[in-house]
């Protein structure tokens, strides 16, 4: 459980987060701006990385692996007023977005897979064949 948790951990690069506001006609709200939430999970085979995306576009999303590093980027819009439309509050995050994360030396960087359905992206992260446990059986004589 502790080598779970330290892969995972490793796995996962925070970053820093930034100060915005927001401003209504009637208030104005400090946030930080919006990472979106990542769940981040392991089997034998690969590495799964979902990413809750709400209304964000499919090609407003862009996945790359670079130099060890897989990197989520994109951009939810926001909402225009439009006439007979007002809005009394925003508290969700919207604008660009970065996440980044360092990739295991067991994975194999050259087969990511990314696919978003329901707003969620999953990317998945092959497992390279020499890093996945082999059986070995034993002969007896």
């Amino acid at each position: 459980m502790d080598d779970l948790q330290r892969r995972m951990s490793s796995l996962l690069d925070w970053g820093s987060f930034h100060r915005g506001s927001l401003t209504t006609d009637e208030e104005n709200i400090t946030v930080p701006e919006w990472a979106p939430l990542v769940d981040i999970a392991e089997d034998d085979k690969e590495y799964l990385i979902k990413v809750e995306l709400p209304e964000v576009q499919k090609d407003d999303v862009k996945v790359t692996v670079e130099s060890g590093t897989l990197t989520i980027s994109g951009e939810r819009k926001a909402e225009k007023e439009e006439k007979g439309r007002k809005f009394h509050r925003l508290e969700r995050y919207y604008g660009r977005f970065e996440r980044s994360f360092s990739i295991p030396d067991d994975a194999d960087a050259g087969k990511v897979n990314a696919e978003f359905k329901d707003g969620v992206l999953r990317v998945r992260l092959a497992k390279s064949e020499k890093a996945r446990p082999k059986q070995i059986e034993v002969k007896v004589s």
